[in-house]
């Protein structure tokens, strides 16, 4: 018997964009665990197949479609991957590429039998039975259980999941070895995010460095590549010393290092939804983006900072906090001042210390 097909449309670019649709393919392959379920992505998220080959059994690369500009559109690609689409004769096509106002033409386009996804009032609409409202105010983990939970696929949780390799544990314990560092007394230090709004100043993280570092905590600074200069601005605005591993390490050794963490300290930010996923506790700071949509759920593990414009989103006022001494270091208007992200920090920290069982923080 042909199995049920199933597309899954998430063309975005950031490592969190695709974290926070985790939970939703577990529920998927609960409710059909004999499906064939195909990602529509940009070309960095193939890997994302193999490394969810539980939840996950094909990959189609985004050729690009008019109105989403997170892949260049090459016209001349378009009728070979829709023929490609519609070839594989879907049952289903899941659109979870946000509100729909150019990812459901595109959806509609892969030629299945029926379409689901999220709509604004007055766009297009492929089927009003089985598309919901977008609310731009809403979880990403819970909207698309929200969908599901429509279609008649319960939840099977919330919790975000990252699998790490048997390749990757061992080089990240090589990466110990090499290093001189301590799992579970080395805090990790990320300053960099794809959008310039939502960079809090190294000057601030630094600043975070150096209390955690007085509190007896190793200090690893993270980043990709293309972050080398904003990471080395953190280092040199240091007084502790700290170890530079931006860029320096793929993904999977990058989420080993992060497990192995007694904290993550971070702007909105991919990092911030690989700790979720390892359940490593963190401090995320919010500049512009939203965090009812973004940060992370369990607010028990993971500490929120906003600045002004985040908590404007959400009618709360900005974080403070006065555990601690004023940090000297000139802050952004509008952005948390490097104290209140410490002192959360530090309540973390001590959080799980007094733990019997520090698994349970991580």
């Amino acid at each position: 018997m042909r199995p049920y097909r199933i597309a899954i449309v998430r063309a975005l670019p950031g490592l969190g964009d695709l974290l926070c649709t985790v939970p939703a393919w577990r529920a998927i392959r609960a409710a059909h665990p004999n499906a064939h379920l195909t990602l529509v992505g940009l070309p960095t998220a193939r890997q994302f197949v193999t490394r969810y080959h539980r939840y996950l059994d094909d990959f189609l690369e985004f050729p690009g479609f008019p109105g989403i500009p997170e892949q260049p559109l090459v016209v001349r690609r378009l009728p070979a991957f829709f023929a490609l689409a519609q070839a594989q004769r879907f049952d289903l096509a899941l659109q979870m590429h946000g509100s729909g106002e150019n990812s459901n033409p595109f959806t509609v386009l892969l030629g299945a039998h029926y379409n689901a996804g999220f709509s604004v009032p007055g766009n297009y609409c492929p089927d009003p039975a089985r598309f919901l409202p977008f609310l731009p105010a809403e979880s990403e983990v819970r909207r698309y259980l929200r969908l599901l939970a429509h279609l008649g696929i319960p939840p099977q949780g919330e919790e975000l999941e990252f699998p790490i390799r048997d390749e990757e544990t061992r080089a990240f314990r090589r990466l110990v070895d090499t290093r001189d560092l301590q799992p579970g007394s080395y805090v990790c230090i990320h300053a960099g995010a794809k959008d310039e709004q939502r960079r809090w100043p190294p000057a601030c993280f630094a600043a975070v460095a150096d209390g955690l570092a007085s509190a007896g905590l190793q200090v690893v600074l993270t980043g990709v590549a293309a972050e080398a200069g904003l990471v080395e601005a953190v280092a040199t605005r240091m007084r502790a010393p700290a170890m530079n591993l931006s860029g320096r390490i793929p993904l999977g050794v990058l989420a080993s290092l992060v497990q192995g963490a007694a904290l993550v300290v971070c702007n909105d930010t991919g990092i911030s939804h690989l700790a979720a996923a390892l359940r490593v506790p963190s401090v995320v700071v919010f500049l512009a983006s939203d965090p009812v949509r973004w940060a992370p759920l369990d607010r028990r593990r993971h500490k929120v900072v906003l600045g002004r414009l985040a908590a404007s989103k959400i009618a709360t006022p900005p974080s403070t906090h006065s555990r601690i001494p004023t940090v000297s270091v000139q802050t952004p208007a509008g952005a948390p001042a490097p104290e209140n992200v410490l002192a959360e920090a530090l309540a973390l920290v001590r959080q799980c210390e007094r733990r019997v069982q520090p698994l349970e923080c991580q």
